[in-house]
């Protein structure tokens, strides 16, 4: 059973920055893809970021060119580097990993307000 730790989160001012880590408890190099996806009150869960396993990148429109996903297979680790947050960025964020079943991580809350 594959676990997911996400960390990272918390209150940043709009135009801040916050890095947030997804720790997996086997290696991820075996997972097809991992991505990230939020949740924002009221609204249905979206996939933010996503890395494939052979390292390709994509995001949403809306995260396009101030978010990051990366990821150190060594420390089994997928990474969310987000800036210039805004206050619709505020939202639950989950960690997932698809190896054909699906895995997810308990979330951790991003909210950004002044």
């Amino acid at each position: 059973q594959v676990q997911l730790v996400e960390s990272g989160g918390g209150l940043v001012q709009p135009g801040g920055s916050l890095r947030l880590s997804c720790a997996a408890s086997g290696s991820i190099f075996s997972f097809n893809s991992m991505g990230w996806y939020r949740q924002a009150p009221g609204k249905e869960r979206e996939l933010v970021a996503i890395i494939t396993g052979g390292g390709t990148t994509n995001y949403i429109d809306s995260v396009k060119g101030r978010f990051t996903i990366s990821r150190s297979i060594a420390k089994s680790t997928v990474y969310l580097q987000m800036t210039s947050l805004k206050p619709e960025d505020t939202a639950v964020y989950y960690c997932n990993a698809n190896s054909g079943s699906g895995y997810w991580g308990q979330g951790t809350q991003v909210t950004v307000s002044s």
